[in-house]
């Protein structure tokens, strides 16, 4: 089997060291689609150093591109097939705000495995730090296709009750035709996102956009939208990729503010607009101060 959950449980956990710029920075902010209008002093806030806020959803990227989903793939007990992996779900946890640019230490391992019948799931947890302490924690879910079976433990659901009522705000965003090709600049350069080949190998008619550029541009509709555009009220961000999104395509973000007695959190569900709606993003919260 090319998943040993034993010796991928097991392994040792692999230290790295990253660092990261203000050009890194401005560069994950434009891939995600900030700047528009270009002279909006709410977008400057993203694409002018002198004036830089970091959205917390770059810990996914910075120094090393996707380390939760490509280099999780090499370590102990895991040999699969790159075309069978698709990236299942996502959870940051910031332990404060991001500097716009720094150098950091990572701790890197499997945290779990679960057997899902037709697929494993792989969780792949990078711990960051810097000299002053803890950054960020970073859970990526890695979903491999036909590689289930083998009478493992399933784990735990992710599934949320669906959020009551309307939403509180939605908004609409627009995907320019290239934004995977600008958005696999900040490093994380599987094929499937831009090899019309590749993507036809693994299943989907034209490239795909990445689940974690979906991810930033959700985490910005709602900091913008409900947060008064304070980066640094963010806390932690989960969400499960539900469905593929298409560059160009529109993505409509529902967002449910916290009941009284969950104040401090906002649901959010994404779909694409020119596809009836179908599900992008879905037990998405945003956890805030």
């Amino acid at each position: 089997m090319p998943i040993d959950a034993a010796k991928a449980l097991a392994a040792e956990p692999r230290p790295g060291e990253i660092s990261w710029d203000r050009k890194d920075v401005l560069l994950y902010h434009l891939g995600i689609g900030a700047g528009v209008p270009a002279t909006d002093p709410d977008e400057l806030r993203y694409t002018l150093e002198s004036r830089l806020h970091v959205l917390p959803s770059f810990a996914t990227v910075a120094g090393s591109g996707a380390p939760g989903v490509i280099s999780g793939l090499s370590l102990p007990g895991i040999d699969v097939d790159l075309s069978r992996v698709l990236h299942g779900g996502q959870t940051l946890t910031l332990h404060r705000p991001l500097p716009a640019e720094g150098s950091a230490t990572t701790t890197a391992r499997i945290a779990a495995v679960y057997d899902k019948g037709k697929a494993a799931v792989l969780i792949m947890r990078t711990e960051v730090a810097d000299s002053e302490g803890p950054l960020w924690t970073n859970d990526s879910q890695i979903f491999v296709r036909g590689e289930g079976g083998w009478g493992g433990d399933r784990g735990p659901s992710a599934r949320l009750d669906p959020p009551a009522g309307e939403p509180d705000k939605t908004v609409e965003r627009r995907l320019r035709e290239d934004q995977a090709l600008l958005y696999r600049l900040s490093g994380d350069w599987n094929p499937l996102h831009a090899d019309p080949e590749f993507a036809k190998l693994a299943g989907f008619e034209r490239p795909i956009l990445h689940g974690l550029c979906t991810y930033g541009i959700t985490l910005k509709a709602v900091v913008d939208t409900l947060l008064d555009g304070d980066v640094t009220r963010v806390r932690a961000y989960t969400t499960r990729f539900a469905g593929v999104v298409y560059p160009g395509e529109t993505l409509r973000v529902r967002m449910w503010r916290g009941t009284a007695q969950d104040v401090g959190s906002v649901r959010v569900a994404v779909s694409a607009v020119e596809r009836d709606d179908a599900p992008v993003l879905a037990d998405t919260v945003v956890e805030h101060t």
